[in-house]
This record gives C-alpha cells, sequence and structure tokens, in this order.
C-alpha cells in the first residue's frame, strides 16, 4: 500500500511538471527541489512502514539525535559569529 502511495505521488509529481510545461508557465528550480524533497519524505515514509518494528525505533532515535547534533552546531556557530 505505502508503496503504491510513493509510485503515484512521483507520478503526480511527473504529470505536474508536464501540465505547467503544456500552459508555459515558468518551472523554477525550487519547485523542482520541493517536489524532489516531498517525494523523497514519501518514500521513506513507505520504507520505513515496510520495517520492523525494532529497527524502526532505532532509525527514530538516530534522527532525532541528528536533529539535536544539528541543533547544538548551529547554536554553537551562532555564538561563536556573535563574537
Amino acid at each position: 500500500m505505502a508503496t503504491a502511495v510513493a509510485v503515484l505521488a512521483t507520478l503526480g509529481f511527473i504529470g505536474w511538471l508536464v501540465f505547467r510545461a503544456v500552459k508555459d508557465k515558468s518551472i523554477k528550480a525550487h519547485f523542482i527541489s520541493y517536489g524532489v524533497a516531498v517525494i523523497t519524505g514519501i518514500f521513506t515514509y513507505a520504507y520505513f512502514l515496510s520495517m520492523d518494528l525494532p529497527q524502526l525505533i532505532k532509525i527514530v532515535v538516530s534522527i532525532v539525535l541528528g536533529i539535536i547534533l544539528i541543533i547544538v552546531g548551529a547554536l554553537y556557530q551562532r555564538r561563536l559569529a556573535g563574537r
């Protein structure tokens, strides 16, 4: 089910790009980046749904730890830039 949603999201994104091209509207780089990020998130979600629960917990903990480390690094850099 989750894989089908991911494939449909990809096809929808490609269809949206074709629709914008046919309507002669500009396709900017940030539209493409945003669309690729959304599709990547959907595929990642579909992959996580197919995992065992203990492995999923490990990945969620890793993601949360990564977020914490990014925030700590940003705060440290902000403090150094203020000097």
